[in-house]
């Protein structure tokens, strides 16, 4: 939690920057790019948080893996984040930054769970929904897939949840007829 408040301090100034340069499309593309790296690729991620690698060492490797593929504020905001402490929250830079992102570009993410895949159809009816529960034009959906919802879906918009499943349903049928006194076991 610490590491995600030191990060998106970090991406205030970053995303700032990148506003001021018109280079928040690259800066946004890029932190994708470190996200994929650090997670395809853990040695290099479990090198970027170690204590015991100096500075000037994990920038020659940032630069070496980087430099001239990335905007410059990107290759900036992560060399300077390669010090002793600020280095614990390079792995929630990019997450901090598509955050952040997402707010700036007034993107609404949201995550349905359904028993299988999402068609077209289906997903552009889930995005009005969320444009209806939010205040947002654009919808970023995050589909994941969970066999023992039986049917129905969840929708979690921000901090609101929308439960249309048929296990939460037959969940809420249990707890009535175990608080009907006429059955005494279900």
């Amino acid at each position: 939690m610490a590491d995600s408040r030191v990060a998106s301090r970090y991406v205030k100034s970053l995303l700032t920057l990148a506003v001021e340069q018109n280079a928040v499309e690259a800066v946004h593309n890029d932190m994708q790019l470190f996200d994929k790296v650090c997670l395809d690729n853990r040695p290099f991620a479990n090198m970027l948080k170690s204590p015991i690698i100096k500075h000037d060492k994990k920038k020659d490797i940032l630069e070496a893996i980087f430099k001239g593929k990335v905007h410059k504020l990107t290759l900036a905001i992560l060399e300077m984040l390669t010090d002793k402490i600020a280095s614990l929250c390079c792995p929630q830079l990019p997450h901090e930054f598509h955050n952040a992102y997402n707010e700036y570009k007034g993107i609404e993410k949201a995550t349905v769970t359904t028993t299988i895949a999402v068609d077209a159809k289906l997903k552009k009816e889930i995005e009005a929904m969320v444009k209806k529960l939010s205040s947002k034009k654009h919808v970023e959906l995050v589909e994941k897939i969970d066999k023992d919802l039986i049917g129905g879906f969840i929708l979690n918009v921000g901090d609101r949840q929308v439960d249309a499943s048929i296990k939460n349903k037959l969940k809420s049928l249990k707890v009535k007829f175990s608080e009907n006194p006429y059955i005494k076991e279900f």
